[in-house]
């Protein structure tokens, strides 16, 4: 599937994911700006799941705030929402170059075997499975990227930041006091 033109599109895809979505579009070479799918043709499948779906933060989530609080807490000093970073992760130890995201289970597919099944059977499914798959290949590149240009990248899920905030904080604190004994820390 090489080949190309300027746009930055390798090829038109359809495929059946092993996970029983058909995802259609278009493969998008390294760097380039991935498309999501589009709303156009569907409908809501209610008002209230549309306003629901509306009202979803990309900053400041309940479990990101709080893993934010107990790391201050800890006495660590942090940016958030960095945008000139790839990705724009949650929190940034810039003098550790760590940063941490906290995805959200839905949005970004945790569990996506089951998850993928119960979409099969809602409204729209055909654009929620495209739209989370393209939100799980964008996280994986966006990693990636990072790791190339020598950042630690932690990703947390949300319900994991939930519930045990302690050890997800821990799994931060032991690469920042990794980082503090020997320099530099990025792997």
């Amino acid at each position: 599937m090489k080949g190309g033109n300027p746009d930055g599109i390798v090829d038109h895809l359809r495929i059946r994911s092993r996970f029983g979505c058909i995802l259609t579009g278009s493969v998008p070479r390294w760097g380039s700006v991935m498309k999501v799918p589009s709303f156009s043709g569907l409908k809501p499948a209610s008002q209230t799941a549309s306003l629901a779906k509306r009202m979803n933060r990309s900053a400041d989530t309940v479990h990101e705030k709080l893993l934010r609080s107990l790391l201050w807490h800890r006495g660590f000093r942090f940016r958030k929402n960095v945008a000139a970073l790839p990705g724009k992760p949650d929190i940034v130890f810039t003098w550790a170059r760590l940063v941490v995201f906290c995805d959200g289970d839905f949005w970004h597919g945790r569990r996506w075997r089951e998850l993928s099944k119960k979409l099969e059977k809602r409204a729209n499914a055909v654009y929620w499975c495209q739209k989370i798959r393209a939100n799980m290949l964008r996280d994986r590149r966006t990693t990636r990227l990072l790791r190339r240009q020598h950042w630690y990248v932690i990703r947390l899920w949300e319900g994991d930041i939930r519930g045990d905030p302690e050890r997800a904080v821990h799994q931060v604190e032991r690469v920042l006091l990794g980082c503090l004994k020997s320099k530099p820390c990025a792997s």
